[in-house]
């Protein structure tokens, strides 16, 4: 999963970046104002911890989350009052949320953009701009379709109708103020919109940075409508101590915590919030060589499921044998999981849910 960590100037995002990669991240894409930087972590699944115990594989694989540090405006070719850079705009494509950082702390020393702290304002301005975005690309949008259902032969003509007008009912719930993804939109409506990556219609996270001893604002507390917000995950974390914190060795580290009083560490709150927020469960594998956690969205089948293992799975499935962590665990294997009847064997359209162990039958 990949996510891309924003935010208004002196927001923070950056510290925040460190703070959840720890530090450690890449350059990639040099070029424009400068290099996008990528870190990797892991989500820790404490249950794998629990099957290696059972099966002592070769190897536990976690599953990863994959942060994005957008490089900043390029001023020589922005806009005075630009918040996103054409640049920024087309990599925030590419990802499947996004994390806005919103600056709840006060620091004389750093100068708020808009003059002054005010986490609701903020939050707002950078939903519109997300929505600006969209909107300027169903805009362009629109003249291509409408240009080119005029070109088109009659025969052609049916097959791009549904399309521009899908585009206009979008516009016209985004200048109503309401973000792609909490329009009612059918499953073809929804498929016309894929190619154009919409940012309005990403998962959004919002990371309200405050100072050591301030409170965390929420979004209910801050007036931000439900028809907005029911779509939104959010968090709160201190990003400079977190960021400190991840600096440290994790002895160190978790003998500062309980100095402080503090609970676990932010930065798994946020990947928890993440994961909440775009939707996703875990289904576990289990054998000799591999114990693995499998992130996939809810609510799928056991089909296509089968086919984040690898894409042959999904021509090539047969059933999937389930069983639930607590049962495997309470069982001790598979067998004995059997022999109780608490592995059951289910066809395509089972719905996967979080903590299933499952082991696919595959037709090769």
């Amino acid at each position: 999963m990949d996510i891309a960590v924003i935010g208004l100037p002196q927001s923070g995002k950056s510290t925040v970046f460190n703070a959840l990669t720890a530090g450690h991240s890449t350059s990639t894409g040099a070029g424009g104002a400068g290099p996008m930087q990528v870190g990797v972590v892991k989500v820790i699944d404490p249950r794998l911890a629990v099957l290696d115990g059972m099966y002592h594989p070769k190897k536990v694989v976690h599953p990863e989350i994959k942060y994005w540090d957008l490089p900043p405006v390029d001023r020589d070719s922005a806009s005075a009052n630009q918040i996103l850079s054409g640049r920024q705009r087309n990599i925030l494509q590419g990802a499947d949320a996004l994390l806005l950082v919103v600056r709840a702390f006060d620091d004389p020393a750093l100068l708020h953009p808009m003059g002054g702290v005010d986490p609701g304002r903020d939050v707002k301005v950078m939903l519109e701009e997300l929505a600006l975005a969209d909107l300027e690309a169903l805009e362009r949008a629109e003249a291509r379709l409408s240009d080119g259902l005029k070109k088109a032969k009659p025969a052609d003509r049916p097959a791009l109708v549904p399309q521009l007008e899908t585009v206009q009912k979008v516009q016209a719930g985004l200048e109503g103020g309401i973000p792609v993804k909490s329009q009612t939109l059918t499953p073809s409506e929804t498929a016309a919109l894929v190619d154009f990556q919409l940012l309005t219609a990403k998962p959004v996270m919002i990371a309200f940075n405050t100072g050591e001893s301030e409170p965390t604002p929420t979004l209910e507390g801050l007036g931000i409508s439900n028809e907005v917000a029911g779509g939104l995950g959010e968090v709160g974390l201190c990003a400079k101590l977190e960021e400190d914190l991840a600096m440290m060795e994790p002895g160190e580290a978790e003998e500062f915590r309980e100095a402080m009083g503090l609970e676990e560490a932010a930065v798994e709150r946020v990947k928890q919030v993440c994961y909440s927020t775009v939707g996703l469960v875990s289904f576990l594998t289990v054998g000799e060589d591999e114990v693995r956690a499998w992130p996939v969205p809810a609510g799928i089948v056991a089909q296509m499921a089968a086919g984040t293992i690898h894409t042959d799975f999904t021509r090539g499935f047969i059933r999937a044998e389930v069983i639930p962590y607590d049962d495997l665990v309470r069982c001790g294997s598979l067998a004995q999981g059997r022999k109780e009847g608490v592995l059951r064997s289910e066809g395509k359209t089972y719905q996967v849910q979080d903590g299933d162990v499952i082991n696919f039958l595959i037709n090769t």
